[in-house]
């Protein structure tokens, strides 16, 4: 056998490669039992950088023998759609370097005899998600089965880091730290910001003594990335959301037609419901050839898709960012996005899942859906070129996810309060966690909190003679099992064919609005409503022609920080009277029109606009800092202004400003002179201006099921949304009035704040408002600018027919106006 340095370039040696300098750093670090961080270009061999590094090491440490090696390396995605690849991808090497070394897959997906076998003994490679090995840790000989570790990588860390599955992570490797303190554990990435902070929240340099400190390594590969748009042929002088979606249809057919295989992006299950089928009413002929991929598909389905994808036997697939991560399909050559993709980094990841190898170009083509898109699109181009990245931030502390994890800790053999207190704080999240705030969950689970005591299902673990914390109840225990895990959505319902067949999957809110006889599109077919029975929504295929299309709550994805700086340079570009870029001139009628009626807005400026109509007085802002933002602005200039005089507003928002309607005049001075803008008492004026109750409350609902105040029910007995809602409701009210002191509130209410309104954002977006210079535009009709902002209002008053008769006449007098 060849010496362990050399397997790994041997391996790649009879496949005709050679290793990139980069994998070649990666095998060091790993040699010398170091951590850390990989981040390179998507298709550029990142899985084998790690995984042939960890497995020649393995190799050398335990020669293969006829038997099979206990457990060794955990693989972590953040996907279960992505288990299957990686296993094979992983499996390949392993077969020809140690054939008697086993890999298997736990995800939700896998089946139960599989589950079974791997109960009597783990394989020695494990390719699994955040949810399953917290599942492995309520294991009672969990620290038997887990000490073996010695590697554990993390796939795709910039899709897990954000989130409450990233903090489970954290906890889960932590724990495993403490089975094993010379374990090693490695992120990969494609799109991340903040490199070196996100390698720190995964390895925590310092947190175990005497461990080598982490290594960042960059994957310098020339990739060629190929971005361009596809532009309309008449994009007009004024655009709303979805203005240019029908003139697209034929453009998107025609360049499925003359590229190979086409993977066609939307960021809403809705959106891909709908292209789907304009596909198909272009191009019947394709039944067959094209599909549609999403969360809510029956598994089956999706995985029908994927081989098809594979196997290069479709020649395109409408998804949604299901199909965003690391799967290798090496037949698709194109990827077109349907709209804004948001921010930067999504579209650099959807870009390379075409020409997904070493060495062959990854193009990506923009799809606008109205015209402030098209500019957009060069935007993010050259944002893309600049590699301007957004960065991912870990959520700090939250208690919820700290409730469920010593509930976990204590079914896996139990714990004593001192160690796990310390081990806790080795997860980046939890660095600045106290002990108060840590004897405060140990006592929420332990009895409930102060006003639960009297409850015995609060009780959930209790302290033997030797001072070790476990769980008594055999029911909890399993009631905790069952609901594992930090993804918190409605109450998603089985939509079945009374003749038999699983389709996939419905928010119970959306059939709750059907009547028996509705027709809707689904997973690319339109089915009629029939009835609900055992928590399904039976179907059959319909007769009629015309049905609506599911949405899905969360629909709407905010533009980032980084894009909506970079349209406004396109836009001063513009203003300049700079239009080379193919988008800018195709914006150009929109751009000048705006020039005409009201000023274009640049990075140095803030642009105002004001309006009089029958509605009563408009006033329009463009931040251009994404619809999160703009909404509390929006509620904060709203409450400030009525504060001074009394008046009354309705709004609107999208992702480049918002709209202030009121019946009586607006003090306009406040805003012209930036006081309305002032970060001065900015939390108690935000808190103010909102039903900041009303959204804490809202909030809970996911918190009270994440740290097991809430059961979802037991399989086939799921309880309805209204059902978790209303006990979700009913914990808020008990502790708000019997419990002031309850943690979760406060996190309740930090979360509205960080997350729904982004806070910090808020704040950053007002300094930077302070330090431009006001440009104040009163208009006689709405600008390009500010009629989407009126559309998004009109939707929520008018049916599809008024908003056109609406919009019709508006634009008819502005263009008789302008002559």
């Amino acid at each position: 056998m060849p010496e362990a340095s050399s397997l790994a370039q041997d391996w790649l040696a009879r496949r005709g490669w050679s290793a990139f300098d980069f994998q070649r750093e990666v095998w060091d670090a790993v040699a010398q039992g170091r951590s850390g961080m990989l981040h390179a270009t998507t298709g550029s061999g990142k899985t084998y950088a790690v995984w042939l590094g960890m497995l020649q090491e393995l190799i050398r440490r335990h020669p293969p023998r006829s038997t099979a090696e206990p457990l060794r390396v955990i693989w972590l995605t953040p996907m279960r759609a992505l288990a299957s690849d990686t296993t094979k991808a992983l499996a390949e090497p392993l077969r020809d370097l140690a054939p008697h070394w086993t890999i298997g897959q736990r995800t939700g997906d896998t089946p139960a005899a599989e589950r079974a076998r791997q109960d009597r003994r783990f394989p020695t490679v494990l390719v699994t998600t955040p949810e399953s090995l917290s599942l492995m840790l309520t294991r009672e000989k969990s620290r038997e089965e887990l000490q073996s570790v010695q590697y554990v990588i993390v796939d795709e860390w910039h899709e897990l880091i954000g989130s409450k599955r990233g903090v489970q992570a954290q906890l889960g490797i932590a724990r495993l730290w403490r089975f094993n303190p010379k374990l090693v554990a490695w992120g990969l990435s494609a799109t991340l910001g903040n490199l070196r902070e996100a390698m720190e929240v995964l390895c925590r340099p310092g947190a175990t003594a005497g461990v080598p400190s982490p290594v960042l390594v960059r994957g310098r590969i020339d990739k060629n990335i190929v971005i361009d748009t596809l532009i309309p042929t008449d994009p007009g002088k004024y655009s709303w959301a979805g203005h240019l979606g029908a003139q697209m249809q034929q453009p998107v057919v025609d360049e499925i037609e003359r590229s190979g295989t086409t993977l066609v992006f939307t960021n809403v299950r809705s959106q891909a419901e709908i292209w789907y089928q304009l596909l198909l009413d272009a191009k019947p002929e394709w039944a067959g050839q094209i599909a549609l991929h999403h969360g809510s598909i029956d598994r089956a389905t999706r995985e029908w898709v994927e081989d098809g994808l594979k196997g290069g036997t479709l020649r395109a697939v409408v998804a949604t960012s299901s199909l965003d991560l690391g799967v290798d399909f090496l037949p698709v050559e194109r990827v077109l996005q349907i709209g804004s993709a948001k921010g930067i980094a999504r579209m650099m990841q959807r870009a390379g899942r075409s020409g997904h190898a070493p060495g062959r170009a990854s193009r990506l083509t923009l799809v606008p859906t109205n015209t402030m898109e098209i500019v957009e699109a060069a935007a993010a181009r050259r944002a893309a070129q600049a590699g301007r990245v957004e960065e991912r931030n870990a959520p700090d502390k939250p208690l919820d996810v700290l409730v469920q994890h010593l509930v976990t800790i204590a079914l896996g053999g139990g714990f004593l309060t001192e160690a796990l207190y310390e081990e806790v704080r080795t997860a980046w999240s939890y660095r600045t966690l106290t002990r108060k705030e840590f004897d405060w969950a140990l006592a929420f689970c332990a009895r409930g909190g102060d006003s639960l005591t009297a409850y015995p299902d609060y009780h959930r673990i209790a302290q033997d003679e030797e001072g070790v914390w476990r769980v008594p109840d055999r029911a909890i225990a399993k009631r905790h099992r069952l609901g594992i895990g930090t993804i918190v959505s409605d109450a998603a319902m089985q939509v079945k064919y009374l003749s038999g067949g699983n389709i996939g999957t419905i928010e119970e809110g959306f059939i709750a609005r059907l009547h028996k006889g509705d027709c809707f599109f689904f997973a690319g077919r339109l089915l009629e409503f029939i009835r609900v029975q055992d928590m399904a929504a039976y179907v059959k295929k319909a007769t009629k022609r015309k049905g609506t299309v599911p949405t899905w709550q969360g629909s709407k994805m905010a533009l980032s920080a980084e894009l909506g700086d970079a349209v406004l340079e396109m836009m001063q570009r513009a203003a300049g009277g700079d239009f080379l870029e193919p988008e800018l001139e195709a914006a150009r009628p929109m751009l000048l029109t705006q020039e005409r009626l009201s000023k274009i807005p640049t990075p140095g400026t803030l642009l105002v606009e004001t309006f009089r109509s029958r509605e009563g007085h408009h006033l329009y802002v463009y931040p251009f800092a994404g619809r999160h933002v703009h909404l509390g602005l929006a509620s904060l200039l709203a409450w400030r202004l009525a504060r001074e005089q009394p008046n009354t507003f309705s709004m609107s928002v999208n992702d480049y400003g918002f709209e202030l309607v009121s019946a009586d005049a607006i003090d306009l001075a406040q805003v012209l002179d930036q006081r309305v803008f002032s970060t001065q008492d900015l939390l108690h004026d935000v808190l103010a201006s909102l039903n900041s109750t009303e959204l804490a409350q809202r909030r809970f609902r996911e918190i009270a099921r994440v740290a097991g105040l809430v059961f979802s029910g037991y399989p086939g007995q799921h309880k309805s949304a209204k059902q978790l809602q209303a006990s979700s409701g009913l914990f808020f009210e008990v502790f708000r009035k019997y419990d002031k002191g309850n943690l979760l509130l406060d996190q309740a209410e930090r979360e509205v704040l960080s997350q729904e309104l982004e806070i910090s954002r808020l704040r950053a977006t007002l300094e930077r408002l302070l330090g431009k210079a006001v440009a104040h535009a009163e208009l006689r009709h709405p600008s390009p600018m500010s009629l989407p902002l009126m559309v998004e209002r009109f939707r929520e008053q008018l049916t599809t027919e008024q908003l056109s008769t609406r919009l019709d006449r508006i634009l008819r007098d502005m263009e008789r106006d302008a002559g």
